[in-house]
Formats: C-alpha cells, sequence, structure tokens
C-alpha cells in the first residue's frame, strides 16, 4: 500500500515505520510498506479444504456478512501469520496470547481476517498522510485483491474515504501501455492511464459507519506495527 511520488521520500519517520521504494515508468517511486493482504484467507481456506469443507470466496464472504462485527482483531503482518502449517489454529493463539475471543465459526475467523486486514491499511494510511503532509482522499485497489467485495467495503469503513476497486489485471495493463508508448500508439503516461479508465469499469465503495469503524480502530490501533 502506497502512493506515487516524484522522488524518494527519506526521513526518519519513513526508516521507523519501515516504507521502501520501487522504481517505476518514467523515473516515478512507489513509496510503499508491504502488508500481509489476503493469504492469510488463501493459507485458511485451504487448510479447512484439507479437513473437508469447500468454500468459495463468495461463500466465505457470505458467512462473514453474517458474523457479529469486531468481535476480534488481529495484526495482519504479525510473524506467526507468515507461513504457519495451521492458519486458523494461529489465528486463534494469536487471539488467546491477547486476550480476545477465539473465533468459533468460520464466518468469525472469515470477518477476523477481513475486518483486521482493512483496518491495518487505515494504520498505513495514517502513517503515509503523516509523512506527506496531505490527506489522502480516495483509494485505489487493484489486482486480484479487487474483486473482494466484502474487504473493499470494509476498508471503505476503516478508511472513512472512497474505494475505487478495478482493473484486476493491472500488471498486464501497465505492462501493454507502456509498450504502446514506446512504440507511439500513446502520448504518454496521463493518456495511458485515461484510456485504462474508460476501458474497464471500476466499482467504488463508501463508508456508511465511519464513527463505529473510527471507535473500534482507536481501540486497537496500538497493536499494530
Amino acid at each position: 500500500m502506497g502512493i506515487e511520488v516524484p522522488k524518494p521520500i527519506i526521513s526518519e519517520e519513513s526508516l521507523r515505520f519501515n516504507f521502501t521504494h520501487e522504481g517505476g515508468y518514467g523515473n516515478r517511486i512507489r513509496f510503499l510498506k508491504n502488508s500481509m493482504g489476503l493469504w492469510i484467507l488463501e493459507r485458511c481456506r485451504l487448510a479447512w479444504s484439507r479437513d473437508g469443507q469447500e468454500y468459495s470466496y463468495s461463500e466465505l464472504a457470505q458467512l462473514a456478512n453474517e458474523a457479529a462485527p469486531f468481535r476480534s482483531t488481529i495484526d495482519p503482518d504479525d510473524q506467526s501469520f507468515f507461513n504457519p502449517a495451521d492458519m486458523p489454529a494461529e489465528i486463534m493463539g494469536y487471539c488467546r496470547r491477547t486476550s480476545q475471543p477465539c473465533p468459533s465459526t468460520i464466518g468469525e475467523c472469515v470477518r477476523c481476517i477481513l475486518e483486521s486486514l482493512a483496518l491495518k491499511y487505515r494504520f498505513i494510511l495514517d502513517q503515509i498522510n503523516s509523512m506527506r503532509g496531505t490527506r489522502i482522499r480516495v483509494l485505489h485497489v487493484v489486482g486480484g485483491g479487487s474483486q473482494n467485495d466484502l474487504l473493499n467495503q470494509f476498508t471503505a469503513e476503516a478508511l472513512g474515504i472512497p474505494v475505487l476497486a478495478g482493473p484486476v489485471e493491472a500488471t498486464a495493463l501497465g505492462n501493454i501501455v507502456v509498450q504502446a508508448i514506446s512504440t507511439g500508439r500513446l502520448a504518454d503516461l496521463a493518456e495511458a492511464r485515461n484510456l485504462i479508465r474508460k476501458s474497464f469499469e471500476l466499482r467504488q465503495y463508501a463508508p456508511t459507519a465511519p464513527d463505529q469503524w473510527e471507535e473500534h480502530y482507536q481501540k486497537v490501533r496500538n497493536s499494530f506495527h
């Protein structure tokens, strides 16, 4: 998660917050912080599948949507979630260590994961805003994760700003338009981005209960690192 900047942001804060810089087309810089993402859910789905419980992502989202909110929160970037043999058991262990209720159903586990990811994104957004000096007003989600409607809605709620999701094949599209620029089919990066924006439908998610999410975020923000 990050922003595009014309030059690196080198400061005590960027070091302390563990942000990094990636070079991009046209000498632009992606200033970002890596976070776990949907890896945790994928590993849970694999563990449930080994136990004979097969669920599609839409089914898991429905179960999560039916579960009670804010029951337990994990730090998705805690080392215990990097590659455990049993991800659901690791989530329960984290909740026990932090004196929180353990998820007792698959829906509660999925909701815990998705809420925690959204809240961690808020944590990272706050760090970016503090270093940038101005408030980000919209978040763009691209790639495979842009297809998770419930996570996108949770993210809009946690951040308190609109979320625009899509396109899914962002990496391939970026490659295509850079080649089009190099062969003269497109004039520059601005034209390329405008073409992508007009060619693919973006889904927008707006916060509906920001006060509830803000209250919970303030309770759990110190557990993130």
